[in-house]
């Protein structure tokens, strides 16, 4: 078998295959779910086998139980093109005892045509979980001093240690992005794997998803302008314009809505949602979604940014770097069962991450590069939207932070309890 590096999924996969009958496992491509699905499967199929597809098509045509014999959990690998899985496999699961029969992978989410395949929502017999590219603690560029889960569980510790990195080693990490194959490159070639994945996304994949063929070009300009726009919560309106200066004719915002679809459909782009808690009157809330790629580097390789271009625009490099900060938080609050979020009302008022678990405990975290001006900038940000929570009569945070990109320890504020922490001292 070859090198494995654990992933967090792998403790949600194991807990979810002993309390359910199947598991649906979807991402973006090259993030490890085949290879991650391999370490919990008793046997296998692999639709992508270009040796055996065309026999497992007309298989499942046919005889599609023929396709689910084998040891369990027995894996479907990239199931999406075949839909009549789901309800073959939740028919056998209905009528065979016994958890963790299956596991499905899938690039995509089904399309609206192929979703009118299926016959059965497949709750009770399904559990649903994403995977994405590697954190920083997956890859081992984190020491793991700092958990969230210590700390939504009420950790009081002052001081921990991180590891040591420079504003020029995250700019790296960036334009690397959490692809399991550029685990340990340097230079150009860690570069390489994000590079394959943006060609494969802008020439073909983007029209697989539902087979509506879509100009690669057009594709191009939108990501460039979605990566402009990251961390922010532009409207379909301001995306057209922000493209029209680089399109021969004009594009609709139903043609963009439709594209964004399909880059949402197979995880290229994930927005974070607005945190739905009112603290203020309905109509000052802000509701809209922010605008994230599911990794930095892509969006890093979407604009042609490299890590020196990084370091000569540090305003830009904020962006990345919340970029890379929603990734990492984002796997993380998994294991938690749990979500992120942001908070952003008419009156200028934001909290870059809202993290909830499932009890619904909350933390509220502001994502800055580092230094002292940021810093405190992050903290008054904090203070501000705390007031505003105690005012409400609210049910306060578990704990607030400043994530940063750079320094050798995180520490607890004597004063306010704020906690300063590297991103490379992070873990779930």
């Amino acid at each position: 078998m070859r090198n494995y590096r654990k992933r967090v999924v792998d403790e949600i996969l194991d807990e979810r295959l002993a309390s359910i009958g199947a598991v649906l496992l979807e991402g973006t491509k090259w993030c490890g779910k085949t290879t991650t699905c391999e370490q919990h499967c008793r046997s296998a199929i692999y639709m992508d086998d270009p040796d055996k597809r065309d026999q497992y098509l007309r298989m499942a045509d046919s005889e599609i139980g023929s396709l689910l014999e084998g040891e369990t959990p027995r894996l479907i690998d990239e199931w999406q093109d075949v839909p009549k899985f789901w309800d073959a496999i939740r028919h056998r699961v209905d009528h065979r005892e016994g958890f963790g029969q299956f596991i499905l992978t899938g690039s995509a989410v089904l399309s609206e045509e192929k979703k009118k395949e299926i016959c059965h929502s497949g709750t009770g017999r399904y559990a649903w979980l994403k995977m994405r590219p590697m954190s920083l603690f997956e890859s081992g560029e984190s020491s793991g001093e700092v958990s969230l889960k210590t700390l939504f569980n009420g950790d009081s510790n002052t001081s921990w240690k991180a590891m040591p990195r420079c504003l020029s080693d995250t700019a790296f990490l960036i334009c690397r992005g959490g692809w399991p194959t550029a685990a340990g490159r340097t230079g150009a070639s860690a570069i390489r794997p994000v590079r394959d994945y943006y060609k494969a996304v802008t020439e073909s994949d983007i029209s697989r998803y539902d087979n509506v063929p879509r100009d690669p070009e057009r594709v191009r300009n939108l990501m460039r302008s979605y990566a402009r726009l990251q961390g922010t919560q532009s409207n379909l309106t301001t995306i057209r314009k922000d493209i029209a200066g680089n399109e021969a004719k004009s594009i609709s915002e139903d043609t963009i809505y439709s594209y964004l679809k399909a880059l949402k459909g197979i995880f290229a782009i994930e927005d974070a949602k607005a945190w739905s808690v009112e603290l203020r009157a309905k109509d000052a809330v802000r509701t809209s979604d922010t605008r994230y790629f599911t990794d930095p580097s892509i969006a890093a390789v979407a604009l042609g940014v490299t890590p020196r271009a990084l370091m000569n625009d540090l305003r830009s490099f904020g962006f990345f770097f919340e970029g890379l900060a929603m990734r990492d938080l984002r796997v993380y609050m998994d294991a938690l069962d749990g979500e992120v979020r942001h908070y952003h009302d008419k009156t200028g008022l934001e909290c870059d991450a809202v993290l909830q678990d499932w009890a619904g405990n909350y933390a509220l975290v502001e994502i800055k590069l580092g230094g002292d001006n940021l810093i405190d900038e992050g903290v008054g940000a904090l203070l501000k939207l705390n007031d505003l929570i105690e005012a409400k009569k609210m049910m306060p945070p578990v704990f607030k932070m400043v994530l940063t990109a750079t320094g050798d320890f995180a520490y607890r504020r004597r004063d306010d309890g704020i906690i300063v922490c590297p991103i490379s001292a992070l873990r779930p």
